[in-house]
């Protein structure tokens, strides 16, 4: 009998970006596939009453708590202890102690392509725990096959090790008109009157270019448009806070931090081009919401991006910032243009299913 345990250390934490989405969604959809199979969700203690869906009947549910090295040292005792036969981790590492049917899923190699973007100590750990994790791992899912090309390049795993699984899109909800009212009024917006990002605020989002694009609209192409920079900020934060308090625009640019999902969809929606330049991503989740509900994508020429993108998007030189202002221009002013990015968003967003990604982890992790 398969005794499955899954990590989801990250899945149900309140405020989920990246990594975080993924456990979640992916943890919500092998609930077909996985049904009749006796696993266990291993979570972070005090996170099981974010679980919001329902779980099958053979499903269990464990809270480690461990004030440091959750991974390395509480996970790794539970493996020990109750030795599962199979392990799933959605995010990256393994633990040390682990069953011989492990999988991992790698979702980039962010910390390797843009080391600037990165303390010296994230780069060590991060390097030193995905190179470790490949090695134990039977089985290893690249979310690109963008990610791994710079895996089998990096750290010379396996070929036969390693397999794409595309992430699936995240359903945007139906759009509530008090919510977005309410969001727009928040943050004195108007629909189709701003540009906006959505992503971590850090040195490898690529902000402060943005920024620069969005003062050559604003003087150049003189468009009236407002800035509206959605999340939390990370590494190099302070750096963005210094260029936008410099800003000659800054009164229109819009810090909102975490916002709620909600918000999120809300904001999204009712944007006129959603920008997303960064220098490096593993996969590009943002580019298909956006797409999903209409809104017309400018992104970089790099890394998975054009993979996930393809001809949906204008693709920009991410360290050019009249490259991104010429092409947000363009969506703004060409209506032939900007109809085209959008109808052939919602042709590209049909690439992408949880459903279809769910399944095929669970036929990597079941491997015989």
């Amino acid at each position: 009998m398969n005794k499955i345990a899954i990590d989801a250390s990250r899945a149900f934490l309140h405020e989920r970006t990246g990594i975080e989405e993924y456990s979640y969604q992916l943890i919500k959809y092998l609930r077909t596939p996985l049904g009749k199979e006796h696993v266990t969700l291993y979570l972070r203690r005090g996170t099981r009453e974010n679980i919001d869906f329902s779980l099958p009947k053979e499903w269990r549910v464990k809270e480690l708590w461990s004030p440091r090295l959750w991974t390395y040292i509480r996970l790794s005792l539970a493996m020990l202890v109750h030795r599962p036969t199979h392990l799933l981790v959605p995010g990256h590492i393994a633990p040390p102690i682990h069953p011989k049917k492990t999988t991992v899923v790698v979702h980039g190699l962010e910390f390797e392509m843009s080391p600037d973007a990165y303390s010296r100590y994230e780069q060590v750990s991060m390097r030193r725990g995905i190179k470790n994790s490949c090695k134990w791992a039977r089985n290893i899912v690249c979310v690109s096959n963008n990610t791994k090309r710079d895996l089998l390049r990096l750290y010379h795993i396996k070929k036969e090790k390693v397999r794409v699984v595309y992430e699936g899109m995240n359903v945007a909800p139906p759009e509530q008109l008090d919510v977005t009212s309410h969001v727009l009024h928040k943050y004195h917006l108007q629909k189709n009157g701003y540009i906006t990002f959505i992503g971590r605020l850090e040195e490898r989002k690529n902000i402060v270019q943005i920024l620069k694009a969005y003062e050559i609209l604003r003087r150049h192409f003189l468009i009236p448009h407002r800035l509206v920079l959605v999340g939390k900020g990370g590494f190099g934060f302070e750096k963005i806070q210094e260029e936008i308090a410099q800003h000659p625009f800054k009164n229109d640019i819009i810090l909102t931090g975490f916002v709620s999902v909600e918000e999120k969809w809300a904001l999204l929606r009712n944007a006129s081009v959603f920008v997303f330049p960064t220098l490096y991503e593993g996969f590009g989740l943002p580019i298909l919401e956006a797409q999903q509900v209409g809104v017309p994508v400018v992104t970089s020429n790099n890394s998975s991006l054009r993979e996930i993108a393809r001809d949906s998007a204008l693709l920009v030189e991410p360290l050019s910032a009249a490259d991104i202002a010429e092409k947000t221009h363009a969506l703004l002013v060409d209506q032939n243009v900007r109809e085209s990015a959008i109808a052939h968003g919602y042709e590209n967003i049909k690439r992408f299913t949880w459903e279809r990604c769910a399944r095929l982890v669970t036929k990597m992790l079941l491997y015989k």
